[in-house]
């Protein structure tokens, strides 16, 4: 069985939710992910009443982060046009990494990036896998 899945959403103001659902069917596709495993998506704190995001994965709730809390997370894919934008060098996977270590109860080593940060028309997703606790 697979573990859940989280979906980090970097976005530009006014991205429309067709460019976000184009993006996220992309990922899904083209990684083999199956979107009913989806337990959470994330972004940054000034994206939270963003309407494209919140219109692309409706009725989901989109969990926010403060950007020194993302600037924080370690991520393999940083950006100096995220950092200029809102403040940290990641977005999407960062707040991928965070929502999902909530998730799982702060258990970093369940935590597997299965999508790195990947690029749509003024939207970047990622995807972090929540792994099974093993059995003693």
């Amino acid at each position: 069985m697979r573990g859940p899945l989280v979906v980090g959403l970097g976005s530009a103001r006014g991205v429309p939710p067709t460019a976000v659902r184009a993006l996220l069917h992309r990922i899904y596709d083209e990684h083999d992910l199956d979107p009913r495993l989806v337990r959470a998506y994330a972004s940054v704190d000034r994206r939270a009443a963003e309407p494209g995001l919140l219109g692309a994965i409706a009725p989901a709730p989109l969990r926010t982060f403060p950007a020194a809390l993302l600037d924080a997370v370690a991520v393999p894919n940083p950006s100096a046009r995220a950092r200029a934008a809102v403040g940290t060098g990641s977005v999407a996977e960062a707040a991928a990494f965070l929502a999902a270590a909530e998730i799982a109860d702060g258990d970093w080593a369940r935590l597997r990036l299965v999508v790195p940060k990947t690029t749509g028309d003024r939207v970047t997703a990622a995807v972090v896998r929540i792994g099974l606790t093993p059995r003693v």
